[in-house]
């Protein structure tokens, strides 16, 4: 029992050894072999591989893939023309040579972006500090990308890494330069306003006048018009009261006191006091003066 005890114990014992000594790289790491603390092998062809047991032997695995590292704090850069700006940058980077990555940086990648960032914040201030804001933003904006990854390739060298690309994501002015914009394009914005209103009053009036002058002609015409037929009309009522007048006098004598009456009496209310005895002017009402038909 001792003798099968002591079979599998060792049978579990080489398990274990050969599990240490067995890992698997794979195609996106390298793997580094250390031994008592000294890089041995740097292996970057996947598949199963061999080391010598711990401590002899120890391994440890960088990824190889493209990192990405944003600009960690948005500094002002000044241009050529004394405007403040703040870039937001990103940078393109991957492993090219783990036995000097590791040297510099150790093995964690975060202690390469920490050191990595201020040089590329650097690289960024001498592009932009030789160019005008509208280089910076439009024409030479690809340069300025071009000049910082040229600036970075030789610090990359001595990282161990390759810079693959270098972008900006966003470029805008300072705070109090933005602040100070704004308020220029409103001030600029609101006099454009005034303007168009101070024109849209004064066509308003314009427009008015020259709509009172229409309606003023056309009354007038109308007016004219009225008068010239209610000339006419007269004319021939005249006319028509006339030739019946000159056929029958007392009847235009009678007609006549009656129209007088009316324009005398247009209320009940009104009062004329006269005497009927010593006045023609209530004889058609006595009757002694009725016209007679002829």
């Amino acid at each position: 029992m001792n003798r099968i005890g002591l079979i599998i114990s060792t049978l579990l014992l080489l398990v274990v050894i050969a599990s240490s000594t067995l890992f698997v790289v794979d195609q996106r790491q390298a793997a580094v072999v250390y031994a008592l603390g000294e890089i041995k092998e740097v292996i970057v062809e996947p598949g199963l591989k061999v080391k010598m047991p711990p401590p002899f032997q120890n391994v440890v695995f960088l990824d190889r893939r493209i990192q990405t590292l944003d600009s960690p704090q948005t500094s002002p850069i000044f241009t050529a023309e004394k405007k403040s700006l703040v870039i937001d940058w990103l940078v393109k980077w991957r492993i090219v040579d783990p036995r000097q990555f590791i040297r510099n940086n150790g093995v964690d990648m975060r202690n390469a972006e920490i050191r990595l960032a201020p040089i590329v914040q650097a690289a960024f201030n001498e592009e932009v500090t030789k160019r005008t804001v509208r280089e910076v933003l439009a024409t030479q904006r690809e340069q300025v990308m071009q000049g910082v990854r040229a600036r970075l390739a030789d610090d990359a060298k001595s990282f161990g890494i390759e810079i693959v690309d270098v972008r900006t994501k966003r470029v805008d002015f300072h705070t109090n330069i933005t602040e100070s914009v704004y308020r220029r394009m409103e001030s600029e914005r609101k006099r454009v306003a005034a303007e168009l209103r101070s024109t849209g009053a004064a066509e308003g009036e314009q427009i008015r006048a020259d709509a009172d002058k229409q309606r003023d002609m056309i009354i007038a015409q109308a007016y004219r018009e009225a008068q010239k037929i209610k000339g006419e009309g007269d004319a021939k009522a005249a006319a028509i009261y006339a030739a019946a007048f000159g056929r029958d006098p007392q009847f235009a004598q009678f007609y006549r006191s009656l129209e007088a009456y009316r324009q005398s009496f247009r209320n009940r209310s009104d009062i004329l006091v006269l005497d009927p005895d010593s006045n023609e002017f209530f004889r058609a009402m006595r009757g002694g003066a009725l016209p007679t038909r002829k």
